[in-house]
């Protein structure tokens, strides 16, 4: 099994000179080969793969005398992350986009050979084997080391992110009971509300750093300097940290309590092109925290069920079935007209949320698993047989 271990690290300034030029590389490295191949795609209609362009580097560097300064696997692992982007962008994804010095997350990866001096509490990767680099061991590591990145944040603060292989297995997953399930539903005036009802408030961090935010930045943008730069991506910077913190917890509660946990699957890039609740959405971080909530039930073998973005949670009262239509946002108590019970409208999406999870896996079907797939006689009864134009069109 893989976990990965972040550590706050000290480079020296020549170490952080060496730093850049990696990080500096590994991003020209990355642009140069998205712009090959989409020259070279565009040219012939040839798809050149990552090996076809890891053979170029050798010529490279003779043109680029300053790319021999920089681990060779950094810069393939760099043509490997473009590649990678190249196969999300075919399963949905966007389409890869050039980095930037000025945005994006500033790092490097170096895919083998590292290794931790324990007594001396340095980390030894390539091109720094002179002299380690201080790192803060703040906590043990146990398993075998496989890989590490290095990233910098825009306070200057450096971080090294070591995948370690812990030689143990992922355990099985816990049997899926009705007792054991806890549905719980995401939101932006409360964070979390589960079936339990139990309720987890949402700390707004973002919010709370408002006034000062404004003040920085109205600062920032009279008087452009590094010091007040500094100073704004200080308070975002704690603000994120805030945020990661409380997402943490939060997943690591819901998980230890619990052996099934259902969540509804949120368009989150969708519900963003709403304005008014665009930043609220952004600081709940729910695709955070679903992330979290996926990798740490997959360390203790506890299960995430979802379900489709389309049920209707909210709407749908819990105990009869009956679908209120006219619901919307600014309801957050709700009277059925099928049978009478006042829901809350958190705690009744959670109820939904776990019944819809639950009903199929508990019946024995999965949705997932059985698709009805079309034939022949089935299309043609399907379509528009009486012409016969689905077919011959």
């Amino acid at each position: 099994m893989l976990k990965a271990y972040k550590y706050r690290i000290k480079p020296t300034e020549s170490q952080k000179e060496l730093i850049a030029k990696h990080i500096g590389s590994a991003r020209f490295m990355y642009n140069l080969a998205l712009e090959t191949k989409n020259m070279v795609y565009a040219m012939s209609r040839t798809n050149l793969s990552p090996f076809d362009l890891m053979k170029q580097m050798t010529e490279l560097k003779k043109e680029y005398p300053w790319l021999k300064e920089i681990n060779a696997q950094t810069l393939q692992q760099s043509i490997h992350n473009m590649d990678s982007a190249f196969k999300q962008f075919f399963k949905g994804g966007g389409f890869p986009k050039f980095k930037s010095k000025h945005r994006g997350k500033q790092s490097f990866r170096i895919p083998q050979n590292v290794t931790l001096d324990i007594e001396k509490s340095e980390l030894i990767i390539p091109k720094f084997k002179k002299k380690g680099i201080p790192i803060i061991l703040h906590r043990e590591i146990k398993g075998i080391i496989r890989s590490a990145t290095i990233s910098r944040t825009s306070t200057g603060k450096y971080f090294a992110s070591i995948l370690v292989d812990t030689q143990t297995e992922v355990p099985e997953k816990a049997p899926i009971t009705t007792s054991t399930t806890v549905g719980v539903d995401l939101g932006i005036k409360d964070f979390a509300v589960t079936s339990n009802q139990e309720v987890f408030a949402n700390p707004k961090y973002l919010n709370q750093m408002k006034s000062r935010l404004a003040y920085t930045q109205s600062k920032y943008s009279k008087h452009k300097g590094k010091k007040k730069k500094h100073r704004l991506a200080m308070l975002h910077e704690k603000v994120a940290n805030q945020r990661k913190d409380f997402l943490h917890k939060t997943s690591n509660q819901l998980i230890s309590d619990n052996q099934t946990i259902a969540l509804e699957t949120l368009a989150v890039r969708n519900m963003m092109k709403n304005h008014f609740l665009a930043k609220a959405i952004a600081d709940v971080s729910w695709s955070t925290f679903v992330n979290m909530m996926e990798y740490k039930a997959e360390w203790r073998g506890k299960n995430i069920l979802r379900i489709g973005r389309f049920e209707p949670s909210s709407k749908n009262c819990s105990d009869c079935g009956y679908i209120h239509k006219e619901l919307t946002l600014a309801d957050r108590e709700w009277a059925c007209d099928g049978c009478g019970v006042t829901h809350d409208r958190d705690v009744n999406a959670a109820v939904n949320i776990k019944s819809f999870a639950l009903k199929d896996i508990l019946s024995g079907t999965d949705r997932k698993n059985h698709v009805e797939l079309p034939t022949l006689v089935g299309v043609m009864t399907h379509g528009t047989h009486s012409s016969g134009s689905a077919v011959r069109g």
